[in-house]
């Protein structure tokens, strides 16, 4: 007689990590925390805990776990229809994509899944445009980026990374990019030739610790491709769509990209969606063949992009994360020489680095968790905070206040 097999929410915590770790790659050094269910900025893991999420998925969840208008507009498509591929049109991809691009003041969407895709599309673009538009020689397009970069895992795109861990046994690497020092704006202008084709870049590095720019550093990187006549391509998959206080971070800067790489928030949570938002000029250069996606634009994915669109055209989101923004950096600012060496923040985004005689950032993590706040590290120091921005005020205090706990602790 064969044994029932155990229902998935039978299993222990640790069940589940073994689980886990026995049937996937180990390609991520998740805290033993499993997450079972969540809503707003709240998870609760199998065993009933409650945790306050102050990750987001990296931003993917700006508007909380289980948005009701997003799990609204998913249920309704479902009953609908799910995938017809691009061979076909479909309901939802027009308005989707008309209204995404008017929230960006552009004129056209490529829609695909995820960040990285959306950044290898806007490689590809580029290049096009550079041979196409610009007149660059056949296979010597130049592409300029910052050290420091986070833009995704795939074979191009660790190619121009800094990240050790990214890249050791992954060549051989693409060419055709430059990395200059983020931040460094005459570097950045030094490094132009008549082969370049476009400045890629995140306005606010997140990966990297959320590491913002110098004051101006955004305008002197837009006016340097005006002058140069190169595309201004701005990585927002985590710094846009609400995140920094404002749609998309280099609002802040009163700076307008050429191309804005867009993603995680823009699925709600619920689907990868991802998308390249720029002008005609820009896009017209693909051709049917020249890119596509299976999944890119179907009509689940447009309809969840389509109710994002519609949340932040109200603005409120936007002005949460400004407001809660100045909450959370005055607070985290008081826990600097109490344990904090540094503080960046941009919204409702901060990054913090630790004081290394007390402990790593990897270990602040683990013990925030145990008092029921999850965060993740980065680069062995720093931690990082980014609720969702449905977050309530006293959860920012609370987050703060384990961590000043965290602190205290360590340092007695």
């Amino acid at each position: 007689m064969t044994t029932p097999r155990r229902t998935d929410r039978s299993l222990s915590s640790s069940e589940h990590a073994t689980l886990t770790e026995t049937a996937t790659a180990h390609n991520y050094a998740p805290l033993p925390v499993v997450v079972a269910e969540a809503r707003g900025a709240w998870v609760t893991d199998v065993d009933g805990r409650r945790y306050l999420d102050c990750l987001a998925g990296y931003s993917a969840l700006n508007f909380g776990h289980g948005h009701p208008v997003l799990l609204r507009a998913a249920r309704e498509q479902l009953e609908r229809v799910t995938l017809t591929s691009r061979a076909f049109y479909n309901d939802r991809l027009g308005p989707f994509a008309r209204d995404l691009a008017a929230l960006a003041g552009m004129e056209r969407v490529l829609p695909m899944n995820t960040g990285a895709e959306a950044v290898e599309t806007g490689i590809k673009v580029a290049r096009r445009w550079g041979y196409r538009v610009k007149g660059v020689p056949a296979d010597r397009a130049q592409i300029v980026v910052a050290a420091g970069n986070f833009h995704g895992r795939t074979t191009t795109i660790v190619s121009f990374s800094t990240d050790a861990s990214a890249r050791e046994g992954f060549g051989p690497f693409t060419p055709g990019f430059t990395v200059v020092p983020y931040g460094d704006a005459d570097a950045l202008r030094a490094a132009l030739t008549p082969e370049t084709v476009a400045v890629l870049l995140e306005p606010v590095q997140g990966e990297a610790g959320v590491v913002v720019p110098p004051p101006g550093y955004l305008a002197a990187v837009r006016q340097a491709c005006t002058d140069a006549g190169v595309l201004f391509i701005a990585d927002e998959v985590q710094s846009g769509l609400g995140r920094t206080g404002a749609t998309f971070a280099c609002e802040l800067e009163g700076v307008v990209p050429d191309v804005y790489l867009l993603g995680k928030a823009l699925g709600g949570g619920i689907v990868p969606v991802s998308a390249v938002v720029s002008t005609s000029a820009v896009l017209d250069v693909l051709t049917p063949g020249s890119h596509g996606s299976t999944f890119g634009g179907n009509p689940l994915a447009a309809a969840i992009g389509h109710a994002v669109v519609g949340l932040l055209e109200t603005g409120e989101y936007q002005e949460r994360a400004a407001k809660l923004g100045v909450q959370l950096r005055d607070r985290l600012d008081d826990l600097v020489g109490h344990g904090v060496q540094a503080v960046r923040t941009r919204g409702l985004w901060a990054g913090i680095d630790v004081d290394p005689a007390l402990m790593t950032g990897r270990a602040a993590c683990e013990r925030l968790a145990a008092r029921g706040v999850l965060v993740k590290d980065a680069h062995g120091q720093t931690i990082r905070l980014s609720p969702p921005l449905v977050v309530e005020p006293a959860d920012v205090d609370r987050a703060v206040d384990a961590l000043a706990a965290v602190l205290g602790e360590a340092a007695r």
